[in-house]
């Protein structure tokens, strides 16, 4: 009686994580797979900085960096969800995204990566000193939101570019 519980339990499980919706787990590049995933929010540091200025538009750099100690994970496209604040309280400027969405990139300690903020020109620029974003998997969204300080400007039609291996 004893193991047609344990198997019961056991298919139960199985059936319960088959028609659970698909989340990307933020699996680790290597083999080891034995510490956190940097690609978890908890796990990583972004900053912003200035990047130079293209035609009719302002750049900013986000670089992500894993300290030592956790997995290195794939990341894909640009980040979505991207909402800026300024001393805390939200603007109203939403972002899109831009350049080719399914481009894997490594990211992990020693392998930092980061994507681009492209603000068009104009009057109605509003004042930010942090963007908070969901990353992307080759596979779908890493739950969580990680967040990124620095001081930049955004207006509507701000874009965000996919991400790129390189600090």
């Amino acid at each position: 009686m004893r193991t047609h519980h344990k198997t019961a339990v056991a298919l139960a499980a199985v059936l319960f994580a088959a028609g659970a919706p698909a989340v990307a787990q933020a699996s680790p590049s290597t083999e080891s797979g034995t510490a956190p995933s940097a690609c978890r929010p908890a796990n990583h540091t972004a900053k912003i900085t200035g990047a130079p200025a293209s035609a009719g538009h302002h750049h900013y750099r986000v670089t992500l960096r894993a300290p030592r100690g956790y997995d290195r994970c794939e990341l894909a496209g640009s980040p979505h969800d991207v909402r800026f604040s300024d001393h805390g309280s939200q603007t109203r400027i939403t972002a899109g995204h831009y350049g080719d969405q399914r481009v894997a990139v490594t990211f992990g300690p020693g392998h930092p990566v980061h994507f681009d903020i492209q603000v068009p020109n104009h009057a109605r620029q509003i004042s930010a000193d942090e963007a908070s974003f969901t990353l992307q998997a080759p596979d779908g969204q890493i739950p969580g939101t990680s967040f990124a300080q620095g001081r930049l400007k955004v207006a509507a039609g701000t874009l965000i570019g996919p991400l790129q291996q390189g600090a």
